[in-house]
């Protein structure tokens, strides 16, 4: 239904798909080499390499001729017959390419017997692919591992049209955690649910476009961070950049202030991952050291968890190597007077909790590689905005001071090879923080990367 959201999935299908014709393309010649279908005068049949160029004009061409028939809209929807019917299509498409390949490129072809093997085996293949996606698919909505929760606000007519117009399956796929009618409550409402479901979508649906509220909602979503989608015409907003989708049958304006879903957010993930994995593996050995230091040195646990805020700022356990002494969280209230941070930040440079072994592991930042594991886990990313205790979070002090939750957290960031503890202004942190997110792309994360390894190494700006 967000089909901007499953434009991985579509093209994932598509990649797929070329995979299972070129495999039917093989099986056909591979069959008739066997003889166990041979419809042919001559019994001989010329070597694959001859037929190269088949493949690429069967992986090349297949899966597009097949979104040109509507073959990847709606599969979770459709029957097998409609499936056959788009397949057959884009099958008699594929015919004539590869007619005119022949016919003015004289190129060879195979035999009689593979086209017809072909032509059973590969239509068989993708249904397969289709009916396992939609298997898994639907199994997953149905268990509530893959539908989204949005909030939905507006006019209630506008809102009851709009569920309205949703079929069974794309009712699966959204779970509305609340609805607001903007107008007969305050925009403020609708700020404080995004706090309490910790949503990254917000659904607006208004009977008139002009309405005041709208442009408030819009702007509250827009400081939050989250999407805002518009069954509206185009509304001025000053950050976020409007984009086209849909959502059931109803046309939607998208108001994004973060990164758009695309192929270089999920190599961002795939590095995140593979980066964690690596980095779990190679230190090891100084991850066990440094927890039979903390162990030996002072009374307590090795590890140190507390809640963050994640993205959009839902919760998560965050893991860190315990650099203070037991229960210092109890004691911050008392050191107060102390605090080097301005808003809602509390940090201290010479901290009085922190242990000896700690101070040295925090000025190396070794006490931050437990957050590996949350890496691993999805919760974090290896770069992206630094997560901050749920109390702090809480007590920002300016509203778009939350736009910084729009992305995951991560290990690294600007902030942490701008001098980290020489930023004292958290307002100021939290313009870098934004600043990466307007201009992220994974080249600025590359370079994040690199300029960490010597701020690590020297300590730079960590006390």
């Amino acid at each position: 239904m967000f089909y901007r959201k499953y434009e991985f999935s579509l093209q994932l299908n598509q990649i797929a798909d070329a995979l299972i014709l070129a495999a039917s393309l093989y099986i056909s010649y591979a069959l008739r080499g066997y003889e166990i279908v041979n419809l042919d005068m001559f019994p001989e049949i010329p070597p694959l390499e001859n037929f190269f160029w088949l493949f690429i004009v069967v992986c090349l061409f297949g899966p597009l001729l097949l979104e040109m028939q509507g073959y990847y809209q709606y599969p979770l929807e459709k029957s097998v017959r409609r499936s056959l019917q788009q397949i057959a299509y884009a099958g008699l498409w594929a015919g004539l390419i590869i007619g005119v390949c022949v016919i003015f490129l004289k190129l060879n072809i195979p035999s009689r017997s593979v086209f017809l093997l072909f032509l059973i085996i590969s239509p068989v293949g993708l249904l397969i692919r289709e009916a396992v996606f939609r298997g898994i698919h639907l199994r997953r909505l149905r268990r509530g591992a893959e539908g989204e929760s949005i909030i939905l606000a507006g006019s209630t007519d506008k809102m009851d049209e709009l569920v309205r117009g949703l079929s069974p399956v794309q009712q699966l796929e959204v779970n509305v955690v609340e609805r607001i009618d903007l107008e007969r409550q305050p925009v403020e409402d609708l700020v404080e649910s995004m706090h309490r479901h910790s949503v990254s979508r917000v659904v607006l649906a208004f009977g008139h476009h002009s309405s005041d509220s709208l442009q408030a909602s819009i702007t509250a979503c827009e400081t939050e961070g989250v999407e805002a989608w518009i069954a509206a015409d185009f509304v001025r907003a000053s950050i976020a950049r409007p984009t086209y989708d849909t959502l059931g049958n109803t046309p939607m304006l998208v108001f994004r202030v973060t990164p758009d879903l695309s192929w270089a957010l999920l190599v961002k993930s795939l590095i995140d991952r593979l980066g964690a994995l690596l980095g779990l593996l190679l230190l090891s050995p100084l991850l066990l050291a440094v927890a039979i230091g903390i162990k030996l040195t002072s009374p307590g646990p090795v590890i140190f968890m507390q809640q963050r805020a994640g993205k959009h700022g839902r919760p998560f356990k965050m893991y860190k190597f315990r650099s203070m002494r037991t229960g210092a969280e109890l004691e911050q209230d008392r050191l107060k007077n102390l605090n080097q941070m301005s808003g809602p930040v509390f940090k201290i440079v010479d901290d009085p909790r922190i242990t000896p072994l700690g101070r040295w592991i925090r000025r190396t930042s070794i006490d931050e590689l437990p957050q590996l594991l949350n890496v691993l886990l999805g919760h974090m990313s290896l770069v992206g905005p630094r997560p901050l205790p749920l109390y702090e979070v809480e007590n920002f002090e300016l509203t778009a001071h939350r736009r910084r939750l729009s992305m995951k957290p991560g290990l690294t960031c600007l902030w942490q090879i701008s001098g980290r503890n020489n930023v004292r202004e958290f307002s100021d942190w939290v313009k870098l923080d934004v600043e990466y997110i307007d201009n992220w792309s994974l080249w600025l994360d590359f370079v994040i990367l690199v300029r960490t390894v010597p701020v690590v190494l020297l300590g730079t700006g960590a006390r």
